[in-house]
């Protein structure tokens, strides 16, 4: 049985680019039905709010096109674009189902991981500008017919049909992640992890709406920090409500930290703060007591609009890795901070302080004797 995909390009400047993937795909027994998202301006100038304003519309009407095809009557979606017309295309997969599958071939001349955050797009990058065939587009576009063909032929996966124990990471909190995912393991439980970065908690936040965990460890609220205090990543307004219709057991990890960028990018009055170079792309700065209450209070205020049980545990031997004797970003009473708050703003939530840090097996075992309540 053939294959059909979806083929989203910009018709008015790429027709032999198209035609040759067009074959390409008909190589690898793969049928591509064509359309335009080309803004029509026939090669005229355009001022911003004009090109703008025709981005907008074009994308909503190929994302309602699209959508229209999602009716198996097409296993996947392929872009073709460079900045314009990748834009474009972007949003309309933006637009498709997180799981489907959907692949940009693109000159990538711009920053995608924001497009990326919760939605599965591969792209694939060709280096070389698409502006007529050369050597290194024809292979581009060779393989990426092949990779096309083969994602044709796997199934979706069935998050909601077989749902798992959805779970927050850093590598500030690893070796609870660890020892978390063996201990469910040893109990029959599949563990889906996200990394709680920035970008990977928009990923669990549409997850948990997808219907996709049928019980929650968020163990790492870090991202809540970039909100509050130094501009968000990615929008993700549903990461700490989304999951609320499930068990969760919540944790304050990595809320002891704000992260940030480089540290020759760290603006000045953070590095009078006490911190440290995560890596040589990250470096992570201590919050205040006053940050860390409203971190809390916030995060509190989230958890109480919940409708599933929701049970605290807060690790008062520390709140990530650096966060312990020695660490840098120490700060006992910081936690103790944080505990009471929880405490003072409960509604919904119960909350239990443990002795113990973060990472040691001791907590890994409370939060699962915890959840095995509601398994």
């Amino acid at each position: 049985m053939t294959a059909t995909v979806v083929l989203l390009a910009t018709l008015e400047t790429k027709h032999e680019e198209v035609a040759f993937l067009q074959s390409a795909l008909q190589a690898n027994g793969v049928a591509s039905d064509v359309m335009d998202v080309s803004l029509g301006s026939q090669g005229e100038v355009w001022d911003g709010d004009r090109k703008i304003a025709a981005i907008d519309e074009v994308g909503r009407r190929m994302a309602a096109e699209v959508g229209a095809r999602l009716d198996g009557s097409i296993q996947a979606v392929v872009g073709l674009g460079g900045g314009t017309g990748g834009e474009i295309i972007l949003r309309v997969m933006r637009g498709l189902p997180f799981d489907f599958p959907k692949v940009l071939i693109t000159t990538l001349p711009f920053d995608p991981r924001a497009a990326l955050a919760d939605n599965a797009i591969i792209l694939v990058p060709t280096l070389a500008d698409i502006a007529g065939l050369n050597a290194t587009l024809r292979q581009v576009f060779t393989a990426s017919a092949a990779m096309v063909a083969g994602l044709c032929k796997v199934p979706p996966a069935d998050i909601s049909g077989q749902p798992s124990i959805g779970l927050t990471a850093l590598g500030a909190t690893g070796g609870a992640a660890q020892g978390l995912i063996t201990g469910l393991h040893e109990l029959g439980e599949e563990t889906t992890v996200f990394h709680a970065n920035g970008y990977g908690g928009a990923a669990f936040a549409r997850f948990a709406e997808a219907g996709g965990f049928k019980a929650v460890i968020d163990m790492t609220c870090h991202e809540l920090n970039r909100w509050l205090f130094a501009g968000a990543y990615v929008p993700m307004p549903t990461r700490f409500t989304a999951a609320g219709s499930v068990p969760q057991i919540v944790l304050p990890g990595a809320l002891n930290f704000l992260g940030l960028g480089a540290l020759d990018t760290v603006p000045p009055h953070y590095l009078d703060r006490p911190h440290y170079q995560h890596s040589g792309y990250f470096t992570h700065v201590k919050l205040t007591h006053a940050e860390m209450a409203r971190a809390t209070e916030t995060l509190a205020t989230h958890l109480n609009a919940a409708s599933a049980p929701i049970h605290v545990i807060v690790p008062m031997g520390g709140f990530s890795h650096r966060d312990c004797p020695g660490g840098e970003i120490e700060d006992a009473a910081m936690r103790q901070t944080c505990v009471d708050t929880f405490a003072e703003k409960a509604r919904h939530y119960t909350v239990e302080p443990i002795p113990h840090h973060i990472n040691a097996p001791e907590t890994a075992a409370r939060v699962i004797e915890a959840l095995k309540l509601h398994l």
